[in-house]
């Protein structure tokens, strides 16, 4: 029997690389998308007459007006705005003359005009950098899910597997079905179609493996350790079958007591120390 404690003393703290705190490629290339417009509306820098000077981009450059949600750091190019009129949709994918009063107002009521016409800002392709690093940022969550991802098939690698003959990523229960005729719709009544990060097979046994790592708590981390347990609960007994978790991360300081809990219900239950003790070697036989 392993020790939970001296098991969770193990844990890492970081899984950072370098790419994982902004991906400066993709935040380039959406810039690159809307650089003309970008460059037609700096016009409107310290304008003395933001208003006409406006209508009058709109009216020559009608493909500028899809460059106003991300002013505002969103990627929504159709906005319900709530005001004393009742809900108004407003479009931003395909200029309307009919509306341009309407795109005036909520550049005023935004702040968008006012941030221009007082040269709050003196380049637009600078701001919308910024804006799209921030945005970015809130991609790190899932980034942390694919970095953990890549480390662990690393090792897969590692231990001499070859993908898509020897293990398949990123593969769900109807496909296990297809390729290696086991059926799990059935026993994962909760999962019915659920997709595993990792399926190794060797002879003729398949191993579905889930990957995470949390650098931070919240409720979703119980539900994990709960739902994992279940699975390991519901797939004990199949034939030609062994379901692991790969997780680590001091995100689950706070949620330890369920960690322990499927910790010491699951057999296969691993993190990163385990990885570079070889337990794919010795688990995968």
């Amino acid at each position: 029997m392993r020790n939970f404690e001296n098991w969770f003393k193990t844990f890492n703290d970081s899984i950072y690389t370098y790419d994982f705190f902004t991906d400066f490629k993709k935040i380039y290339a959406n810039i690159e998308k809307i650089k003309v417009e970008l460059h037609i509306l700096n016009s409107l820098i310290g304008s003395k007459n933001i208003e006409k000077e406006f209508k009058n981009i709109l009216n020559k450059y009608p493909d500028t007006l899809r460059c106003i949600p991300i002013l505002l750091a969103t990627r929504q190019y159709e906005i319900i705005i709530n005001d004393n009129t009742g809900k108004n949709l407003i479009n931003f994918t395909k200029f309307n003359k009919e509306n341009i009063d309407i795109y005036i107002k909520f550049m005023h009521e935004t702040g968008l005009f006012n941030l221009l016409s007082n040269s709050k800002v003196k380049s637009l392709q600078d701001y919308i950098t910024g804006v799209e690093v921030g945005l970015d940022s809130n991609a790190r969550k899932n980034r942390t899910g694919k970095v953990m991802e890549n480390l662990v098939e690393s090792y897969i690698q590692a231990a001499g597997y070859e993908k898509n003959i020897t293990y398949f990523s990123q593969i769900d229960t109807i496909d296990i079905y297809k390729q290696f005729h086991i059926n799990l719709s059935n026993i994962l009544e909760k999962n019915a179609n659920k997709t595993f990060d990792f399926v190794i097979k060797k002879k003729n046994h398949i191993y579905a493996i889930e990957v995470n790592f949390y650098n931070s708590s919240g409720s979703k981390l119980n539900e994990t350790a709960r739902s994992y347990k279940e699975i390991a609960k519901e797939t004990i007994n199949l034939k030609n079958f062994t379901f692991m978790w790969i997780t680590d991360g001091l995100g689950w300081t706070k949620a330890k007591n369920n960690l322990k809990e499927t910790f010491q219900y699951m057999e296969h239950i691993y993190n990163i120390n385990d990885l570079d003790n070889n337990i794919l070697d010795k688990v995968i036989k």
